[in-house]
């Protein structure tokens, strides 16, 4: 008999997910995002981090401060590293992601035609970002599903 304990399409995709997110040197906020098409193939992973060729030693990890002298200015978000690094047209594919995504990362979404984000946490629900971004994915007809019932644990020794 075949195993009857393997990870469901969302817990495995949402799994590569979480290791990209281990790539990410932020040392408050680690996301990573993985772009998935119909046929359950990944086309692109990303995570947060400066974009490439900009040294993040050089650059400020803060999340306190005037804003110029703060991360925010500087990081790529998962999303958009993933959707930067897809070499094919993006249309009706999927996106897992570990924290819902901002308002900007949700514009190129939409913009890629992605159809369905799938996120692990929304801890900034209350944020007037995630409020646009929710605003937006329902008006553009973007279906969003938070995974729950995620129970994988990775261990890496």
């Amino acid at each position: 008999m075949k195993r009857d304990d393997f990870l469901s399409w969302e817990q495995f995709f949402m799994t590569v997910a979480k290791v990209c997110a281990m790539r990410s040197k932020d040392p408050s906020t680690q996301v990573g995002a993985i772009l998935v098409n119909n046929l359950n193939q990944i086309i692109s992973t990303g995570y947060n981090g400066f974009p490439r060729g900009v040294d993040d030693d050089k650059f400020p990890w803060s999340r306190e401060g005037e804003w110029i002298d703060t991360k925010y200015p500087y990081v790529a978000h998962a999303e958009l590293n993933a959707i930067v690094s897809a070499r094919t047209n993006l249309t009706d594919s999927d996106v897992y992601v570990t924290l819902f995504p901002c308002n900007e990362c949700t514009k190129i979404i939409i913009q890629a035609g992605i159809k369905k984000v799938f996120y692990l946490e929304d801890k900034y629900k209350d944020s007037i970002e995630v409020k646009a971004s929710k605003r937006m994915l329902d008006a553009a007809k973007v279906e969003y599903y938070q995974i729950s019932d995620f129970n994988v644990k990775i261990s890496i020794d």
